[in-house]
C-alpha cells in the first residue's frame, strides 16, 4: 500500500521508500498540519542534496542543522527545537541500531517490545509511540504478534483516529473529524 500522508505524490514516494523519512515525519507531526510534517522530510532531503542518513544527521553541526530547518519555508513551526529533536532521534538510532531505522522492528519478539523501543526514542511519548506502531502495522506490514494490542485504540481496524488510518483524502477528512470531536469533548470536560 502506497503511503498518502503528505498528500503530495513526491513526498509520499519518499516516505514510502525510506523508513527514516517516515520516522522523521512522525517526529515532526506535532503543532503543525500533518501534511506539512510529512512533506518536510522531502524538503530536508532536497536541502541536503541526497537521501537521508541517520548517522550524517546525528553528526551534523547542530547550528547548521537548525539553519536547514529554519530556512524559508521552515520545516516546522519550531525549527530549532525540532531540528535538535530529529538529531537526537538519529543519535539514538546510531547508538542502538547502527543508524538503521528498521532495527527498531526487525528482531522484536512482539508488539509490546516494539512499543517499548519506540517509546524510548527522544520525543516519543506513549501516544506517539502507539500511533507510529499502528502506522507500521496498518500500512508498512510490520506486524509482530500483539501489535494491535500494543498500539491500543490506534491499532483498531477500521478506525480513523490518527495518521495510521490515512490512506487517501477521504480518510484524512475522517481523521480530522475525529480529532475535532476529541478536542471539543476535552474542552467540554474542562468546562465542567
Amino acid at each position: 500500500m502506497a503511503l498518502c500522508l503528505s498528500q503530495r505524490e513526491d513526498a509520499d514516494a519518499l516516505l514510502d521508500r525510506d523508513p527514516l523519512a517516515l520516522l522523521i515525519g512522525m517526529v515532526l507531526d506535532q503543532q503543525i498540519p500533518l501534511e506539512k510534517a510529512f512533506t518536510s522530510p522531502l524538503v530536508l532531503t532536497e536541502r541536503l542534496g541526497h537521501d537521508l542518513d541517520a548517522r550524517e544527521i546525528a553528526e551534523y553541526d547542530p547550528d547548521a542543522l537548525v539553519e536547514l530547518f529554519a530556512t524559508p519555508p521552515a520545516l516546522h513551526r519550531f525549527p530549532r527545537s525540532m531540528a535538535l529533536r530529529v538529531q537526537e532521534v538519529c543519535k539514538a538510532l546510531v547508538e542502538r541500531y547502527d543508524g538503521d531505522v528498521t532495527g527498531l522492528w526487525v528482531d522484536v519478539e512482539d508488539g509490546r517490545e516494539l512499543f517499548t523501543r519506540l517509546k524510548a526514542l527522544p520525543g516519543f511519548g506513549e501516544q506517539k509511540a502507539k500511533i507510529f506502531l499502528a502506522l507500521l502495522g496498518k500500512q508498512r506490514g510490520v506486524t509482530p504478534a500483539g501489535w494491535r494490542e500494543a498500539a491500543g485504540d490506534y491499532g483498531e481496524q477500521g478506525s480513523y483516529r490518527s495518521v495510521a488510518d490515512i490512506v487517501d483524502k477521504q480518510s484524512l477528512g475522517r481523521v480530522r473529524e475525529f480529532k475535532q470531536a476529541m478536542k471539543a469533548k476535552a474542552k467540554e470536560m474542562q468546562g465542567k
